[in-house]
Formats: structure tokens, sequence, C-alpha cells
């Protein structure tokens, strides 16, 4: 199906959104992107660009402007919490698509430059979907009605499009116990391009270099019982975050006594939606899929999503036949990378004496078989959605 003169509505202009229309845009749609804050901001914190995900920025033309913008990670060290020496390290490769570290914002400009020629509307804040009919329609808060040939939502955690494509009533999702903070910090330019993971009893802490050094991202995970809202940007007092990582060593006390903006959030389990479209609209991203974010996956699965979801609907014969190929194509693998994002939360959290006897077998397996771990998920990271 020839794209060209298809009018697309997407809903949400993040990192789903951005990617789905420039692939659309690629393939010769009209695009209209609805987004409800008042400009693209200089908001959220750092992310990590697998392979995976960077191989369709390269695709949509931006692999040079992702090369500007993100540091090319080196590594992945695995620390003990207690003292922070080394575990494990984990050496990424130096060829291909490679890894990278980046600030969200920065992510969003680079997507932006493969959006050229799609008009991006703000303060557009979508209230409900109408799936009905050749021409789904969307309300907005303002009382406007828009309607399009193909209406995406790319709207996240809370999507107003979801619900419309179920058959059945949500399952509702549930605290897992955990709540995360993130930060930025000052950082010395110095500093090698490394994902430090701190490994702690009930708790752990990920730091990595952005913006070429400048900035250090910092991301806190504790076990608790206390729950805590959904949503990443929900201010709290730095102090919290010193208590409950006090017995933290290695740099980490330094790192923190830097920190004065802070956010928490409480992290939440959510099924993987059981229908990702209806009539001519279709979901992506966290409104598909939120992920934990132990796996650093959330980004990279909305970019795998976008790619796919444009390229099914151009090979297809109809709209409906593309959306029905994409959720063919994605749901699987996706259930599967979240499925390990679950898991990997518990890794870092051993307590004594479970903690000693896996550090040491961490130890011992880097000096006998140094990317074994890498190579446990080479069915991530090594996933190429562009190849023909």
């Amino acid at each position: 199906m020839k794209l060209t003169g298809l009018e697309v509505l997407v809903i949400g202009g993040g990192v789903a959104g951005l990617a789905v229309s420039a692939a659309l845009k690629q393939q010769g749609a009209s695009v209209l992107v609805l987004e409800q804050a008042g400009g693209f901001l200089e908001v959220g914190a750092g992310l990590q660009i697998s392979p995976n995900g960077a191989r369709v920025i390269q695709a949509l033309g931006q692999g040079a402007s992702l090369e500007e913008h993100a540091l090319r990670s080196e590594a992945v060290v695995l620390r003990a919490a207690h003292d922070g020496k080394q575990v494990l390290r984990l050496n990424l490769p130096k060829a291909g698509a490679e890894y990278h570290l980046i600030h969200r914002a920065d992510l969003i400009s680079v997507l932006q430059g493969a959006c050229d020629g799609i008009e991006t509307r703000f303060v557009a804040q979508a209230t409900s979907v109408d799936a009905q009919g050749t021409r789904p329609q969307v309300s907005l808060s303002t009382g406007e009605v828009i309607s399009a040939d193909l209406v995406i939502g790319a709207d996240g955690l809370h999507s107003v499009m979801r619900p419309h494509l179920q058959d059945d009533p949500a399952t509702q999702p549930f605290f897992t116990g955990q709540v995360a903070w993130r930060a930025l910090v000052p950082c010395s330019e110095e500093h090698p391009a490394l994902a430090e993971v701190f490994m702690g009893p009930g708790r752990h802490l990920v730091s990595y270099p952005l913006r070429g050094g400048r900035l250090r991202n910092i991301v806190a995970v504790e076990e608790r019982k206390t729950w805590a809202q959904e949503g990443w940007n929900h201010p709290d007092d730095p102090q919290h975050l010193k208590q409950a990582f006090s017995g933290f060593g290695g740099p980490v006390p330094a790192w923190l006594e830097q920190v004065e903006k802070l956010w928490l959030w409480g992290l939440f389990r959510h099924n993987v939606a059981a229908k990702w479209h209806r009539g001519n609209c279709a979901i992506l991203g966290d409104a598909a899929h939120p992920t934990l974010p132990f796996m650093a996956q959330g980004a990279n699965m909305a970019l795998e999503d976008a790619y796919v979801l444009a390229r099914e609907l151009a090979r297809a014969r109809s709209i409906s036949d593309g959306l029905v190929a994409y959720q063919a194509a994605r749901r699987d693998r996706v259930v599967r990378v979240v499925e390990a994002a679950n898991r990997n939360a518990r890794n870092y959290h051993l307590r004594p004496p479970l903690a000693q006897f896996a550090h040491f077998a961490l130890r011992l397996s880097g000096r006998i078989v140094p990317d074994a771990p890498l190579r446990q998920f080479a069915w991530i990271y090594d996933h190429d959605v562009t190849e023909a």
C-alpha cells in the first residue's frame, strides 16, 4: 500500500510519537502530531540507546546526529554497593550501531531532524478517541474534533487511545514494591563513558555521564512497602535519597551530596496490551507495553515499534492488514523483553549471603567468559528491524 497522501494523526510528541511520525513520513504519509505540552521541553533525564534502537535512528537518516548528541558507551560495570569495587566489567562492542548514552531532550532533537515537513500542534490535549469508521476522530480538551485516515496513540503510560482498542476491561497495574529516584548532577568530562551499576541489598543505583561528560545521570531504585505515585515527574527531598543509600560507598556519597533537584516515582507492572489496533487506530511504545527500566529498553522498543509499524503499512494492501501485521511482528518480542526486565530487577538486589556467592560467580565468569552476560541478551541487542 502506498502511503503517499495518507493522512495520519499522532497523539504524543515524545520519543515514540516523533519516531513513528518520521518513519511514516519516510514512506510518504502526511503526518500531524498533537502534543499536550507547550513545546518540546528540556525535561527527562538519561536514556541508553542500544544497537537495536540505534539502527532505527540510522535508518531514519539521523545516525550522524545521534553521534553528535550522545556519548558512545564503552562498558557496563557492575560494582558492590558497600565499597564500589568492581564485580564485573562488560566491554561493549566498538563497531556497528553501538551503545549510546543520551539525554532524553537530546534524543528528541535527534528525532526532530527526521521530522522536517511534519506539523506539530502544541497545547493540544487529546481527551477521547472514536475508533469507528474509516476516518477515526480525536476530541481535544478545547472541544475541537480532528479526523484522519489513521490515528496513532503514542501517548505513553496513561494513553487515551489504549482503552478504546481493548475488548475487555484493562487489568489494573500493580505496585512492584519498588520506587525509583532520578537526578542529574555535574560530572567531569574526563570521566569515561561507562554505565555503572552499584548493587546492594534491596536496592541499586545506576549512573552514567551525559552531554559530553558535563552531566551525570543517576537512577536509584529501592524496595519498599510504601506506595509511591506512578509517573516520573514527582519532586522529592534529596535527603530521602541520601538516607536510603547511606550504606553505599565508592563515589556514590559524593554524587548524592550534589543532588539538588530530585524526582521520585513508583514502579508499577502493567500487562502488555492484548490489542494494539482497532479499525484505523493503533498504539505503540509505552501506550502498548510499559516496561520496568531494568533492561533500559523502553525507548528502544518504541523506536523498533515505530519502524515496524510504518514498514508493515507500506507492505500491506490496506491499513487494517498493515496493523494486523504490525502487532504480529512486535507483540511476542515485546512480551519477552518486558519479562526480562522484570527478572533483572531481582538480580541487582540480592542480600547476604546469596549476594556474596553471586558476586563471586560473576567475577569468575568475567575471567573465564568475559562476554557471557552480554551474549545472554544478544537476542535483544542484535535484533535489526530495519533489515529488508
